[in-house]
C-alpha cells in the first residue's frame, strides 16, 4: 500500500472513531432529555409559571449525570431563605449510562484484546464530546420561580414593602463537569468489566475470569431490581389511580425506589425524616414512616408494623441475590473452586450495596423567613433519607458470602467453560 493510501485509510480511521464518539454521546444524552421530560410532563412540569419546562429539563439531566444543581432563595433583604437538593433521578442516569455504554462497545465487539492506548484513547474522544455536551446542558439550567405566600401575614407584609419572595435553581458548570467526567468513567470501565465481548489490554486479560461473572451478576441484579418495580408500578397506575404521579416516578426515580428495596430487603437500616407539605415519591407506607416526628428507622421491622407485605422483600432478596450468584457461578470456569464464588459474591455485593447507597440518598430542604415572622423550617420543608452504611455493607458482604457458596454449589451440574468430557472440578 502507498503513503498516500495509507494516510487516507488512517484519516478515514480517525473520523469514524470520532463519529462513533460523537455518535455515543449524542444517543445517551438525548435519551437521557427525552426520559426526563417525559418525566417532568407526567409530573405536570409543563404547568409551571414562565415556561420553565427546557431548563428544568436540562437540569435533571445535569443531576442524573452527576452534575451538580443548587438552589437559591431570595425575598430581598428583609428576608432570610434557605434551600438545598442532593437527589439522583436514577432513572434518567440508568437510560443514559446503558445507551452509552452500549455504543461505546459497539465497534470493539469483534476483537479480543485492544491496547491500552487504543480504549484510552477511544474514552479521550467520547469524554471532549460528553463534557461539551454537559456543558450546554448546564449553561441552560438555570431558573428562578416566585414563592406563593397565600393569605398570610407573610402575603401582607411582602405586599406591603413590594417583597415576593423567590427560589430558583441553577447548575454548577465546574462541579458539573468534574462529577459528569467521573459518571463517565464509571459507566465506561463498568461496561468493559460486564461485556464478554469487550476487548481488554493483555495485562488485564487475565483478571476478567474472576472479576466480569461478579460484575455482570451484579449489573442483572440491579436490572432485575428496576424490572420488578417496573411492573409493580405499571400495576398501581392502572388500578390505583394517579397514573401521571406514577408514572413521573418510573421515569424519573424508578431504580431510586428499587434499589432502594434491595437494601431493605438485605435488612439495612435508613435514617429519614419528611416534614412540611412536600415528601418523597415513595408508596404510603414509606411515607408513614418517614413522618414519623423527630425522625424515624426505615427498615423491615419499621414497615412491616404498619404494612404486613415489607416481609415480601426479604423473599425478593433471597430469590433475586441467590439468582445473581447462580449466574456469576454459571459464567465462571469451572475450576473456580466454591469458597472463592462467595468471596466473589460477598465483595461484589458489599460494593453494589455501597454504589446504591451513594446514589440513593436524599436530602432536600427548604424553608423562608421575612423580617423574623416565622421560622426557616415551619415555612418550608425538609426530606431526607441516609443510610447506616458499615451496617448495610456488613449485612452485604454476609449475604454475598453465603449467597455465593450456594449459587456454586447449584451451578455445578451447569456446563460451564473449562470442563473436559467426563470431568466435573469440584
Amino acid at each position: 500500500m502507498s503513503q498516500h493510501a495509507a494516510s487516507r485509510s488512517g484519516l478515514g480511521h480517525a473520523v469514524r472513531d470520532w463519529g462513533d464518539a460523537l455518535a455515543a454521546v449524542m444517543a445517551g444524552l438525548v435519551a437521557m432529555i427525552i426520559v426526563a421530560a417525559l418525566g417532568l410532563w407526567a409530573a405536570g412540569g409543563t404547568g409551571l409559571p414562565g415556561n420553565p419546562f427546557p431548563r428544568t429539563v436540562a437540569a435533571i439531566v445535569v443531576m442524573a449525570a452527576g452534575g451538580t444543581v443548587n438552589l437559591a432563595g431570595d425575598a430581598g433583604a428583609i428576608a432570610e431563605t434557605k434551600a438545598e437538593l442532593t437527589v439522583v433521578p436514577l432513572s434518567v442516569s440508568l437510560v443514559g449510562a446503558l445507551v452509552t455504554a452500549w455504543l461505546f462497545l459497539r465497534p470493539l465487539r469483534h476483537r479480543a484484546v485492544a491496547g491500552t492506548g487504543e480504549l484510552l484513547l477511544r474514552f479521550v474522544r467520547l469524554a471532549v464530546f460528553w463534557l461539551l455536551g454537559l456543558a450546554g446542558l448546564a449553561a441552560l439550567a438555570h431558573q428562578t420561580f416566585e414563592v406563593s405566600l397565600g393569605d398570610s401575614l407573610l402575603s401582607d407584609i411582602g405586599d406591603l414593602l413590594d417583597t415576593t419572595p423567590e427560589v430558583g435553581f441553577a447548575a454548577d458548570v465546574g462541579p458539573t463537569l468534574l462529577y459528569g467526567l467521573l459518571w463517565l468513567i464509571g459507566v465506561i470501565a463498568m461496561a468493559l468489566l460486564v461485556s464478554r465481548r469487550a476487548p481488554l489490554p493483555a495485562r488485564l486479560v487475565r483478571f476478567q475470569e474472576s472479576v466480569r461473572p461478579a460484575a455482570f451478576a451484579m449489573l442483572t441484579l440491579l436490572l432485575a431490581y428496576a424490572a420488578v418495580g417496573l411492573c409493580a408500578g405499571l400495576v398501581v397506575a392502572a388500578t390505583q389511580g394517579h397514573a401521571g404521579r406514577t408514572f413521573a416516578v418510573i421515569l424519573l426515580g424508578l431504580p431510586n425506589l428499587a434499589w432502594l428495596a434491595l437494601t431493605l430487603g438485605l435488612g439495612a437500616s435508613w435514617d429519614g425524616t419528611v416534614k412540611g407539605p412536600f415528601g418523597l415519591p415513595v408508596p404510603p407506607v414509606l411515607d408513614e414512616v418517614l413522618r414519623t416526628p423527630g425522625g424515624s428507622t426505615l427498615n423491615l421491622s419499621t414497615l412491616s408494623q404498619r404494612d404486613g407485605r415489607a416481609w415480601w422483600l426479604l423473599v425478593a432478596a433471597v430469590v433475586l441475590v441467590l439468582a445473581a450468584a447462580f449466574v456469576m457461578a454459571a459464567r465462571s470456569p469451572a475450576r473456580v473452586r466454591p469458597w472463592e464464588h462467595a468471596v466473589h459474591m460477598g465483595v461484589a455485593l458489599a460494593l453494589t450495596v455501597l454504589v446504591v447507597c451513594l446514589l440513593v440518598r436524599v436530602s432536600a430542604q427548604y424553608g423562608l423567613s421575612v423580617i423574623g415572622v416565622g421560622d426557616i423550617g415551619s415555612l418550608g420543608g425538609e426530606v431526607s433519607l441516609r443510610p447506616r452504611l458499615w451496617g448495610a455493607l456488613g449485612l452485604a458482604l454476609v449475604w454475598g458470602l453465603a449467597t455465593g457458596l450456594i449459587g456454586a454449589l447449584l451451578a455445578g451440574p451447569v456446563r460451564r467453560r473449562g470442563d473436559m468430557p467426563g470431568d466435573r472440578t469440584p
